[in-house]
């Protein structure tokens, strides 16, 4: 019986929002959480690297498109690669978690990839549902013309459902933020890491089961949370797409500082911010 191959598996944090309030990142104003305590909310991409395969998952934003949503780009996304000793040409594969602006950036930065998708993701933001300013305020024109392109140039693969990139990298459907989600399943050699990506923003919407506000389907979105941590080989496996502990939680890349090592275990314990010292002064 053969063994999955264990991979790296690396995060940059690449953006910010400043000024944000943690009341922005639940969905229900009466929760624990919600408060008007300042909260950090960063921006990462990932890469998946061993066996012979670099494999990039989201491609972050460009510094203009942060600029306009009020956000900064501290590293661009790409050129940050080279602190691996990554160049473009060498990404096999790009996974695409969805096609919000924050994630789907830099498309056309990898020549000689094939980029992945779920087909019901690509449905919907090109869909009838673009005819409205709220749902498409999280999507940008041209990503989405892109990824268009990319189907035209035979270089896009749409998914129905979970897949396997490669052996031990897997996508599989999470739907609730968008309709065609999907996060990014890899085994390391802690066990299987689930990079949640917007499934669930931060470890609290995860583990307190609070949503976070910008959602297509809610109760999608709460039963991808199972979908997660089943997919995961424990708490500490599940890897949100935006929670700042991300970066501080886990070893960096020796010479290459501004990446972690998520295949390692982390070295602090998850810091909850609903604590019982918080609820007590949000209650009092």
């Amino acid at each position: 019986m053969s063994r999955t191959p264990a991979y790296e598996l690396l995060a940059l944090r690449f953006g910010r929002q400043s000024g944000r309030l943690a009341r922005e990142n639940f969905l229900f104003a009466d929760d624990p959480c919600a408060t008007d305590v300042p909260a950090e909310f960063d921006f990462y991409i990932w890469v998946i690297r061993g066996q012979g395969q670099v494999i990039v998952v989201d491609t972050g934003f460009a510094a203009h498109t942060a600029a306009k949503r009020g956000r900064e780009q501290l590293h661009h996304p790409v050129e940050a690669l080279a602190d691996l000793d990554i160049h473009p040409t060498d990404v096999s594969h790009l996974l695409v978690t969805h096609m919000h602006w924050d994630h789907a950036g830099h498309l056309a930065s990898f020549p000689t990839a094939r980029v992945h998708l779920q087909e019901s993701e690509l449905a919907f933001c090109t869909g009838r549902a673009m005819r409205h300013a709220a749902p498409r305020r999280p999507f940008e024109a041209g990503d989405v013309s892109t990824a268009i392109q990319l189907l035209f140039e035979e270089r896009l693969t749409l998914h129905k459902g979970p897949a396997t990139i490669v052996p031990g990298v897997e996508v599989h459907p999470a739907p609730g933020h968008t309709p065609g989600l999907q996060v990014v399943r890899v085994h390391t050699e802690r066990g299987w890491v689930v990079l949640a990506s917007d499934s669930s923003h931060l470890w609290v919407n995860l583990r307190r089961r609070t949503p976070f506000p910008i959602l297509d389907h809610l109760a999608s979105m709460v039963e991808a949370y199972d979908t997660v941590e089943q997919l995961a080989d424990g708490a500490d496996h599940v890897i949100p797409g935006h929670d700042p502990q991300v970066a501080t939680r886990f070893p960096q890349v020796e010479g290459a500082a501004r990446w972690v090592q998520l295949h390692r275990e982390p070295m602090a314990p998850y810091a909850d911010p609903a604590s019982s010292e918080l609820s007590e002064r949000v209650v009092s």
